[in-house]
């Protein structure tokens, strides 16, 4: 087991840019093309409210077969609508190169139930709206690593790392 504490890069905010997606644009790969048609390579969705029509996404349960003994389950979808109450995630790039986006979000159904997880790219597509604000990090990048410890890959932060007691 590695040693415990936080890798972490030194950066400031680029560019905040405020976002709408349009009805039927798929979640992540509207916020994707933003960000790639405004060159970010890094940074975060602050936030994100607005309507699907399906929800898919994933939660986190035990599965002993891994390293972690945890891991994402099989994609879940649920018929809309759906209101999406919170969203966030970050912003990173691949080790070769492409961008990528962690996106987890609240969300809850017609009859106010809510539910909560990691939002599975290209399965949810926007009902009325998705308004969002993107913002980027300029000088401290995040590249998706393996980590060894847990056994996936991960967006790692670059340049430094704190030891915790």
């Amino acid at each position: 087991m590695g040693e415990t504490g936080a890798h972490y890069a030194l950066g400031k905010a680029g560019k905040l840019i405020p976002v709408r997606l349009r009805t039927h644009t798929d979640i992540t790969n509207g916020l994707k093309a933003v960000c790639e048609e405004n060159g970010i390579k890094y940074g975060a969705v602050l936030f994100g409210i607005g309507s699907v029509r399906q929800l898919c996404y994933q939660v986190l349960a035990p599965k002993p077969e891994t390293k972690l003994g945890a891991g994402y389950t099989d994609p879940q979808t649920l018929p809309g609508p759906i209101e999406v109450v919170s969203m966030h995630g970050i912003i990173f790039q691949s080790d070769d190169g492409q961008t990528l986006l962690h996106l987890h979000g609240t969300f809850s159904d017609k009859e106010g139930a809510v539910f909560g997880g990691h939002i599975v790219a290209g399965q949810n597509p926007v009902l009325a709206t998705l308004d969002a604000y993107i913002v980027e990090s300029v000088g401290g990048e995040t590249i998706r690593q393996m980590d060894e410890d847990i056994g996936m890959g991960v967006g790692i932060p670059q340049g430094h790392f704190a030891k915790a007691k």
